[in-house]
């Protein structure tokens, strides 16, 4: 199979991104985009949309977390990941697959209708996860597109896949919030940097592989500027795979969460790894294909 973004080379090299960002104009349901908003996400590869879950939902979800992160049997699971200097959890992955709750909430029209407009075919969840930065203590993670890595070691062939994701919490310019870079998903950085074996064990954690260098983040920032992706909880965010992105420690008082549905299309099934020996463990590249239904 072609390799239309080769990474983990001998050098650093930012290339075009030969893949569409909106795939369809016609509607996939009730609350799919309109023009202006479509037309914002193919042009800044992000979107905010204020208070489109209730607080009530916020809270359920919130209270759905807590039992999985205190549920002792459940975080003896290999998606469960600690903090690099600590036994706090930093990310949960596959809340779907744990949680009724958050399994419907991954198949919400408000949600998916979108999602499917924009990758113009029917989804599948590659994976999904609750990412927590805890206050005072949560760690950053660097800048990086999220597509590399799925890429790399997942073996997904084009970009045809984005992140929809709520915020659980206020997401405020204090507590390690998202930072993107507007337009940098139409350009594809390759990474310098072979793939270590089981690189995702360590990458969890600390991310190395798969990073540009400061160079390459100040070409991304000529044209364009840091954005901060700040809201209220229960503001949901649909980001494309190759935006360019990363976030600072959480030195606020305040934890900061977050839960992500990376959504693939049907037709973007994943291959093998383009730069990686062998794949990453299941969980990170889920198998199941069927088409999901609004619920």
């Amino acid at each position: 199979m072609q390799d239309f973004y080769p990474s983990r080379g001998e050098k650093e090299e930012i290339i075009n991104r030969v893949d569409k960002t909106v795939y369809s104009s016609i509607s996939a349901g009730e609350y799919s985009l309109d023009n202006i908003s479509r037309k914002e996400y193919e042009e800044r590869g992000f979107i905010v949309f204020p208070n489109l879950f209730t607080q009530e939902e916020t809270k359920e979800m919130l209270k759905e977390l807590e039992y999985m992160a205190s549920n002792t049997q459940l975080a003896k699971n290999e998606e469960f990941i600690q903090e690099p200097d600590s036994n706090k959890i930093r990310t949960i992955f596959n809340q779907h697959l744990f949680s009724t709750l958050f399994d419907k909430i991954s198949k919400e029209p408000r949600v998916l209708d979108k999602v499917k407009q924009l990758l113009g075919s029917d989804v599948y969840i590659h994976h999904s996860r609750i990412n927590i930065k805890p206050a005072y203590k949560g760690k950053s993670f660097p800048w990086h597109s999220d597509f590399e890595t799925w890429h790399c070691e997942d073996g997904l062939p084009r970009c045809r896949c984005l992140t929809a994701w709520i915020m659980l919490t206020d997401n405020t310019e204090f507590n390690g919030p998202l930072y993107v870079i507007p337009k940098s998903h139409k350009k594809y950085v390759s990474c310098k940097g072979k793939t270590p074996q089981n690189n995702y064990k360590k990458s969890l954690k600390k991310q190395e592989y798969g990073v540009p260098s400061v160079n390459a983040i100040k070409e991304f920032t000529k044209d364009s500027q840091l954005v901060g992706v700040y809201g209220k909880a229960g503001t949901l965010v649909i980001h494309d795979g190759n935006t360019m992105h990363g976030s600072p420690d959480n030195i606020s008082p305040y934890s900061r969460t977050n839960a992500f549905f990376v959504y693939n299309s049907i037709e973007n099934k994943p291959a093998k790894p383009f730069a990686a020996k062998t794949s990453r463990a299941d969980f990170l590249c889920l198998k199941d294909f069927t088409p999901l239904k609004s619920e």
